[in-house]
């Protein structure tokens, strides 16, 4: 530690940097941010300057900084595993942006340098962070819904398709299913209690959408817009299957004809929940039951990042380590190998 703060460093200063993980860090008084590195040499020189940290050259220049303590990873996906092993062999603490990865076996080395390492490894699964699923998985734990078995998991966009690395499949590594889709699934499956995956099957459509040109519109922009190529899934739909007979339904996409909706469906033997807006389905006095808790605001990236740091100061358990990205990259890639074969695919 530098100035008795957490040294806080940036391999990406891209959106999610800039308008997710630094002001998050802000709102720590026992957090620095020291240092930055780009790609885009203007975007490093002009995140340093707006935040007063030091400008890096190249990730190495930034990793080799004794003072450094931790690095929020925030690259294109293509982008995360190099980093992140990079950290970890130089003894950094990290924090990396969904999705772990673009395959198992970068997942899987990952991992393996993080476990060597020693240090806090944590994933970007910033959606377990909001208040309803904090509360859901408190429910869980106390055992209030008894075993779930099954779920229904939704993520549509009606015009929803970003502008900018998003499309490019050798930056992003496919489309709604690793963007978004990764954000459901997992929340859906850590608020099942993460059980062992088994088989799945899905079915994947491309070219439906394409880089359409509605008016009206409001999409996600990368700090990059001048890549057209659009060449990953426009939505996704399937089964996913774990031990003792348990299973997910989940359906995926940036740009359907239809209601826009981001949802999660619960169902167990005592009682089950929808999480927006929060519901639990249960029984009192031999009626059933709709209860509608009453929550907070919060913002759930300073939660994750308050998570991050707590980790590192007081050695907090992590909620998510590196074991679960390796779990949903599988599910992920499982996706895509299952929607171009039509067949399913064994976890």
């Amino acid at each position: 530690m530098k100035n008795g703060k957490i040294q806080i460093g940036f391999i990406g200063a891209g959106n999610i940097a800039q308008n997710a993980h630094i002001p998050a860090y802000l709102q720590r008084k026992d957090v620095e941010l020291a240092a930055v590195y780009d790609i885009h040499k203007q975007r490093t020189a002009e995140a340093a300057q707006k935040y007063d940290m030091k400008c890096c050259s190249s990730m190495e220049e930034l990793l080799s900084l004794d003072y450094l303590d931790a690095v929020s990873i925030c690259t294109w996906n293509n982008g995360h595993a190099e980093s992140a092993i990079a950290a970890a062999k130089a003894g950094k603490h990290i924090l990396c942006e969904k999705p772990m990865s673009m395959t198992v076996a970068e997942a899987m080395a990952m991992e393996k340098a993080a476990n060597e390492s020693g240090k806090v490894f944590m994933m970007g699964f910033v959606y377990r962070f909001k208040p309803e699923p904090k509360l859901v998985n408190q429910m869980r734990l106390n055992g209030d819904f008894g075993d779930i078995y099954y779920a229904r998991t939704t993520v549509l966009r009606r015009r929803g398709t970003p502008i900018g690395w998003f499309t490019d499949h050798a930056k992003s590594g496919g489309g709604p299913v690793i963007d978004i889709g990764v954000h459901v699934i997992d929340l859906t499956w850590f608020l099942m209690g993460k059980p062992k995956p088994v088989s799945l099957m899905a079915q994947i459509h491309y070219n439906k959408f394409g880089d359409f040109k509605t008016k009206g519109v409001k999409r996600w922009e990368a700090f990059d817009t001048d890549d057209t190529i659009y060449n990953v899934e426009d939505s996704a739909a399937g089964v996913i299957n774990f031990e003792n007979g348990k299973s997910i339904n989940f359906d995926v996409s940036w740009a359907i004809n239809g209601f826009a909706e981001m949802n999660a469906h619960l169902y167990g033997e005592k009682s089950g929940a929808t999480l927006y807006p929060l519901t639990i389905f249960g029984e009192n006095a031999d009626y059933l039951t709709n209860n509608t808790p009453v929550l907070r605001e919060e913002n759930h990236f300073e939660n994750e990042i308050s998570h991050f740091i707590d980790c590192i100061q007081e050695s907090t358990q992590c909620i998510s380590p590196a074991a679960d990205g390796v779990a949903i990259q599988k599910i992920l890639c499982g996706i895509y190998e299952s929607g171009k074969s039509g067949e399913v695919i064994m976890l």
